[in-house]
C-alpha cells in the first residue's frame, strides 16, 4: 500500500535534498511515498547532488557589497564557490546578491547555529526556563519546551536558518542547497557583516523588512 504524498512529507523530502516542491511531489508519487526511493530517483535525475558536493573545497566566489535604502543599510559578504566560472554565472551572481538583500532584511546576528556562544545560549534559556516556572507543568515537559524555543531562536537569528525574505517556505540553507544542485558546485556562504546609519544612536526607527517587501511586490 503506497503512503498518502501529504505537505509534510514532501517538505521533508525537500529538507533532505534542497530540491523544489513539485519535483519532490513527483518523485514521492512515483516511489509510493517512500522516502529513500524518492531521494534515489532525485540523484537519478542530477537533482539532488548537494551533499555530495559539500565536502568540496570552495574557495573561489566573490565578495558582494549590497547598498539599500539610499545609503541607510549597507552589507558586505562573501560567497565561496568551486570555480571562477561558477563566480561568474548569473546564477551565482542572483543568490549572492539576493542573500545580501536578506541579510540586510532580517539583520541575522549569526551565520549558523554553530556560531551562537554558549553563553548567550545559556543566557536564553535561562530567560525561557524563567517564562516557564510558574507554568505548573511537569519539569521534563518544561525541559521539552524550553529547548524548542531554544531552536527557534537559533533559527530566527542565524542567517542559514532563516526564511528566506522572497520566498518564507525555503530557508537561506535550502536556497544555496538548490543552487548547488543547479550549478553542480559546491557553494558556501563564508560571512557577512551588516552596517545601519546611526546604528546605535537613538533615532526614528526605519523598517528596513517593510521597506524590501515593498520593494519585491513593485
Amino acid at each position: 500500500m503506497s503512503t498518502k504524498i501529504t505537505p509534510q512529507l514532501t517538505k521533508e523530502l525537500r529538507d533532505r535534498t534542497g530540491v523544489g516542491m513539485m519535483d519532490c511531489k513527483k518523485a514521492l508519487e512515483e516511489s509510493g511515498g517512500d522516502m529513500d526511493k524518492a531521494v534515489e530517483l532525485l540523484q537519478k535525475r542530477g537533482l539532488a547532488k548537494a551533499a555530495k558536493k559539500a565536502g568540496r573545497i570552495a574557495a573561489e566566489g566573490c565578495v558582494h557589497a549590497y547598498i539599500h535604502g539610499a545609503g541607510r543599510i549597507g552589507v558586505l559578504l562573501e560567497v565561496n564557490c568551486e570555480t571562477d566560472f561558477a563566480a561568474r554565472s548569473a546564477d551565482f551572481r542572483a543568490f549572492v546578491d539576493d542573500v545580501a538583500m536578506h541579510i540586510a532584511a532580517s539583520n541575522p546576528a549569526y551565520l549558523s547555529k554553530d556560531d551562537v556562544p554558549e553563553a548567550e545560549v545559556a543566557h536564553q534559556r535561562e530567560i525561557f526556563q524563567a517564562q516557564q516556572a510558574q507554568s505548573g507543568k511537569k519539569p521534563e515537559i518544561v525541559a521539552k519546551i524550553v529547548e524548542g524555543q531554544i531552536n527557534k531562536w537559533k533559527s530566527e537569528i542565524c542567517l542559514l536558518d532563516q526564511l528566506f525574505v522572497k520566498d518564507d517556505k525555503k530557508t537561506i540553507d535550502q536556497v544555496r542547497t538548490e543552487l548547488v544542485a543547479k550549478i553542480g558546485e559546491n557553494v558556501t556562504i563564508r560571512r557577512f557583516v551588516r552596517w545601519e546609519l546611526g546604528e546605535g544612536i537613538e533615532k526614528r526607527k526605519f523598517d528596513i523588512a517593510a521597506d524590501v517587501q515593498a520593494m519585491l511586490q513593485t
